[in-house]
């Protein structure tokens, strides 16, 4: 058999030759390119648009605001698919909504919130309320079997995964004893330590020094920290070394840069109390869990 071959197409060049053109190196359309190149693009996304309606807020952030979990717990939440709005499923983060619509939690997400514990602990001095200092432990150290209280009356047995997630809700000086929250709910945190927190703390306050009336109604009004001013306390003799305040924020070594302001000395500072829940007669460096009877 004999096989003819044809000529390529093409111009013919100067010399009579001709010009072969390549077919095979012709670019591919752009639209077939990006494709080859992006076999995901196939998928369908959503993605979170910048636009929203006037007056529309994060769901994470309404959900914060009405007490279902903190902005964190509320993304998660989000993620896992456990909130509804209006009965809709929302998945994505970001998402935005009307402040009137109805948000709603998935029973698993409810039943993981009543699964989370708060601790109530009597803080030694010597002990830092969070992060480890050097020489120093957190407080959450002394929370295990051994050092719970023999009168604890609520329900729940001791488990080492309580203290997972377990964070102080508010702070108390490493120089202070007394009442030290700490708990895996979010919704507590944010109700004792939140920026619009209304929960009132009370300590009994030793002091030196002396302090004339003009000061002590300084201490309930008039005081200035960190270019603040501070909200009104209410502080009062105790007894004849020993006073008692009682604050609605708790900035950092507070009461003793008050005192400082007015030229006395913090000598002992003890917590008591946090909104309805008190200290008792826990002992210092025991703790017991918060009962469901109990609300601050």
């Amino acid at each position: 058999m004999t096989i003819t071959r044809r000529p390529a197409k093409g111009r013919v060049g100067p010399a009579g030759r001709r010009k072969v053109v390549s077919v095979a190196a012709s670019p591919a359309p752009v639209a077939t390119r990006i494709k080859a190149a992006s076999p995901a693009a196939d998928k369908k996304t959503t993605t979170p648009t910048a636009s929203h309606a006037p007056g529309q807020v994060r769901l994470s952030k309404l959900m914060s605001e009405r007490g279902l979990c903190s902005r964190r717990e509320a993304d998660a939440l989000i993620e896992r698919g456990l909130v509804f709005v209006d009965g809709e499923r929302v998945t994505q983060l970001g998402t935005r909504i009307d402040p009137s619509q109805t948000i709603t939690l998935d029973k698993r997400a409810e039943r993981q919130q009543s699964q989370r514990v708060t601790i109530l602990l009597n803080k030694p001095v010597g002990y830092v309320s969070s992060q480890p200092e050097k020489g120093y432990q957190a407080a959450v150290t002394l929370i295990g079997k051994d050092s719970r209280y023999k009168e604890d009356r609520a329900p729940q047995s001791y488990s080492p995964e309580h203290l997972h997630g377990l964070a102080p809700a508010g702070r108390l000086d490493i120089d202070s004893t007394g009442l030290l929250v700490l708990t895996q709910d979010g919704r507590i945190a944010k109700q004792l330590i939140g920026a619009d927190s209304e929960i009132e703390k009370e300590y009994l306050v030793r002091v030196e020094g002396r302090l004339s009336e003009a000061n002590l109604a300084r201490l309930n009004h008039g005081l200035s920290l960190d270019g603040e001013a501070l909200k009104p306390a209410k502080v009062s003799w105790q007894n004849q070394d020993q006073l008692r305040f009682i604050l609605k924020e708790g900035k950092k070594r507070q009461i003793r840069r008050m005192c400082e302001l007015v030229g006395i000395k913090v000598v002992g500072l003890k917590r008591v109390r946090i909104g309805k829940v008190k200290l008792s007669d826990l002992p210092v460096g025991e703790w017991r869990y918060l009962l469901d009877s109990e609300q601050f």
